[in-house]
């Protein structure tokens, strides 16, 4: 039977235990600056997690520190398992990843906290437990310090956890799990198809591979008008805003990169602009960095602008030629707070213009690839919606999965 079959299917709730999470697990702060300091990271060697690295579920693996083959051998007990999970010690206390496979082996630094779940519970069942509101917001209610919240393990320790049944947990964690796997599986198809984009990007337009390496004389210097068409945010009224869903949603800078809709509108703007799945978005405060909004419409906040590509399916061109300009811009200001990015900039950007035919050629092989993107995203967002959705009512028992077969 598929997933979606069952979870609709409402029933008796199932007998749930709650312990303390030191019954349940075993809690370990990680090394101390005494047994290793940053000084001893290296560029290559096992990977070692900080705070910085904790993403949702899975860990940001940019930028990661390492640590020696001898360090390692030395700090053994800090090493990660399978099944572990990672929770920032300070700061954000109710942030955490879930070590999977891919993880078996790294290490952890001493600004987190690992939990390694013992055999009465399942250790993806207790990674989404952590992922309910009620618990973050409980964890947060037990750390101390008001400037920077720190939480230790005895007080981790004391977080009451119900459960049900260990094969009714693994049920709800295989359900949950499900619909991660697939986010998952989208975000490394777009991150393969955006890799794609730009390494055919470099060889027809950077190296001109497909022109003997030197750039054909009937393309034109020209500017960024010759291929997109500028939109800008309008000015509208903070005071209006909220987060309570009232009216239309509004994208800042800030909502960029995770593309979620926290803000919302009851204004309606005489110049406002409706962001639409597909559109170039770029941020004009901070960072300068190109997206590919895919979400549902959302009004364009002041400081936010869409390149509309002129071409009907010239996305991928325009994308890949302003990125190395908006980043040429980021890397040369000097601003004493924040860099910032307007239309004289813009108005000085200077492109290549292929040529009619070349431009068609690819477009045709990158134009499929933007709506798989965008298609990819819009999915992820229903999926997450859905997740969250089930999540309390899997952990409450409000849905019982014990007569689902999956």
């Amino acid at each position: 039977m598929k997933l979606e079959e069952n979870w609709g299917r409402l029933g008796m709730k199932s007998e749930f235990i709650a312990k303390p999470l030191s019954d349940l697990a075993d809690i370990q702060t990680g090394p101390f600056g005494s047994q290793l300091h940053k000084e001893d990271y290296v560029q290559t060697g096992t990977p070692i997690v900080t705070v910085e690295h904790l993403g949702k579920k899975k860990f940001t693996e940019q930028n990661l520190p390492c640590v020696s083959d001898t360090d390692k051998a030395r700090l053994s007990k800090y090493i990660l398992r399978k099944g572990d999970i990672v929770f920032s010690r300070v700061g954000s206390v109710d942030r955490c990843s879930y070590v999977s496979d891919d993880y078996d082996g790294w290490m952890f630094s001493g600004r987190c906290l690992r939990v390694r779940p013992l055999s009465e519970i399942d250790s993806q069942y207790l990674y989404y437990y952590f992922t309910l509101e009620s618990t973050k917001k409980f964890v947060r209610g037990i750390a101390t310090g008001a400037t920077m919240p720190s939480i230790n393990t005895k007080f981790m320790g004391e977080v009451p956890i119900t459960y049900p049944p260990i094969e009714v947990q693994c049920k709800i964690a295989s359900i949950l799990s499900t619909l991660d796997d697939k986010i998952e599986l989208n975000n490394k198809i777009n991150k393969n198809l955006l890799e794609q984009m730009q390494a055919l990007y470099k060889a027809w337009f950077v190296d001109f591979e497909p022109f003997g390496g030197v750039r054909p004389s009937n393309w034109n210097d020209t500017n960024i008008y010759a291929i997109a068409n500028i939109i800008y945010g309008a000015p509208f009224a903070s005071k209006l805003f909220n987060t309570d869903g009232l009216g239309k949603p509004i994208i800042r800078i800030r909502d960029l990169k995770e593309q979620a809709f926290v803000t919302f509108t009851t204004e309606e703007h005489p110049k406002g602009h409706l962001i639409q799945p597909g559109d170039i978005v770029v941020g004009m405060d901070g960072e300068f960095r190109p997206y590919i909004w895919g979400n549902e419409p959302a009004w364009l906040n002041q400081r936010v602008c869409i390149f509309e590509n002129n071409r009907p399916q010239g996305k991928a061109f325009v994308l890949y030629t302003i990125k190395p300009l908006l980043n040429k811009i980021e890397q040369t200001q000097v601003a004493t707070t924040v860099i910032h990015i307007g239309k004289k900039d813009f108005d000085a950007f200077e492109i290549i213009l292929p040529d009619e035919a070349t431009l068609d050629s690819f477009d045709s092989i990158t134009a499929p690839m933007i709506e798989q993107i965008v298609n990819n995203r819009l999915q992820n967002k229903r999926l997450e919606i859905l997740r969250d959705t089930l999540l309390p009512k899997l952990m409450s028992g409000e849905l019982d999965v014990s007569d689902i077969d999956l």
